[in-house]
């Protein structure tokens, strides 16, 4: 079970693996995702399905190794198996038909965003991407999103491709209200927040698709508390994806870095140990 197929590196420290799952493969929705462990004494993280293969059944996950999980899970390479993999979880992205739909994604979110994407224009729904990535280098997906969306523009930080910026930036540089009927953001909480903030009066339903700290991925444990409309929802049973108007990304940004020494900690340590026999 859980047989990595195939790793491809699509930037420096982001990796896509095909992984062997027959019964989520037949399941799975655009905006749904996963719970893995990597090996049997890892901590569990989600990741988003970004594809599947009917064929091979299997589905398509892109992770990023900035942590000490994300990182033991992008050192697998093919032939490999993952510990433990559960979903699909979470609800399934809301698209609707007939809308001019911008879809914006920033760093790894832009991988997240290629379901999404996909699903919208599958449904008649005529789609502009907005991506942003640090450098040129980490500009990933730049194919499957030019087929997913009916137009793609980049940014990139340091201006290596496309224009010379953010997202946000770039949104402003090339809509303004009335363009769009709704639209969809995902990636670094500050990008999100700054693009619910400058959509708030454009009379569009902006979706956002959150990643806070999660651990089961049932409910159970209450780490992916976030507050929409002043109501205290669950990301991973009630979402992953919410009215980005109403999310609260202040409060979502502190309880995300309420465990950011500890996560330094434990990275520490992994790192010092690599390379010993325990």
């Amino acid at each position: 079970m859980n047989l990595i197929l195939r790793k491809e590196w699509l930037a420096p420290d982001i990796a896509l693996m095909e992984v062997e799952a027959p019964r989520i493969e037949k399941r799975w929705l655009a905006g749904q995702f996963i719970i893995i462990r990597p090996g049997a004494h890892s901590e569990r993280i989600p990741l988003t399905i970004v594809d599947s293969n009917a064929e091979r059944q299997s589905i398509t996950m892109v992770v990023q190794a900035i942590g000490k999980t994300t990182r033991e899970t992008a050192a697998l390479d093919a032939g490999a198996h993952i510990a433990d993999l559960v979903g699909p979880l979470g609800e399934p992205a809301r698209i609707g038909s007939g809308a001019r739909v911008l879809c914006m994604g920033g760093g790894v979110g832009v991988a997240e965003l290629l379901p999404v994407a996909r699903a919208f224009r599958a449904h008649g729904n005529h789609v502009v991407a907005l991506c942003g990535a640090r450098t040129d280098a980490y500009r990933i997906l730049d194919g499957e999103l030019r087929k997913a969306a009916g137009d793609l523009k980049w940014a990139t930080d340091d201006g290596s491709y496309g224009f010379h910026g953010n997202v946000l930036q770039l949104l402003r540089g090339m809509a303004q209200p009335g363009d769009f009927d709704e639209g969809h953001v995902i990636g670094p909480i500050p990008m999100m927040k700054a693009v619910a903030d400058a959509t708030r009066d454009w009379g569009m339903k902006l979706h956002a698709s959150l990643n806070p700290v999660m651990i089961d991925g049932t409910g159970m444990c209450g780490g992916c508390r976030v507050t929409v409309g002043g109501e205290v929802r669950f990301a991973c049973v009630d979402g992953p994806e919410f009215d980005a108007h109403l999310v609260d990304f202040d409060e979502m940004a502190r309880r995300n870095r309420a465990y950011r020494e500890h996560e330094k900690t434990i990275l520490d340590k992994h790192a010092c140990r690599l390379g010993l026999s325990q």
